[in-house]
């Protein structure tokens, strides 16, 4: 199912993302892709795991880091985008599946 502003392409027989019109993930420094993050439990699980490593830098004196922290809330964000994105498609797919398609 396709999300809106996301191009998808393969490269070495693994899909990747070209993300137009998402702010949240163009201004990321790093490609992001989607090839480990297919389902909306994955990337679910991806946003968590980079929210925990937010808070283990903070605990551990890295908030103090503008780099780090920024590259760390940049990755947050895009992450966060992602898995709103494949929730929200994959609502609409099973409010089709037990209706109609809305159209409009």
């Amino acid at each position: 199912m396709a999300i809106a502003g996301v191009d998808r392409t393969l490269k070495r027989g693994l899909p990747t993302v070209s993300l137009r019109g998402l702010p949240a993930l163009e201004s990321g420094r790093r490609g992001v892709s989607l090839s480990t993050m297919t389902t909306v439990l994955d990337a679910r699980n991806k946003l968590q795991r980079l929210q925990a490593e937010r808070l283990d830098a903070v605990d551990a004196g890295l908030g103090q880091n503008a780099l780090y922290m920024n590259d760390l809330d940049q990755d947050i964000e895009a992450s966060r985008a992602v898995y709103v994105g494949l929730a929200v498609t994959e609502i609409a797919a099973l409010r089709a599946q037990l209706s109609s398609p809305q159209h409009g």
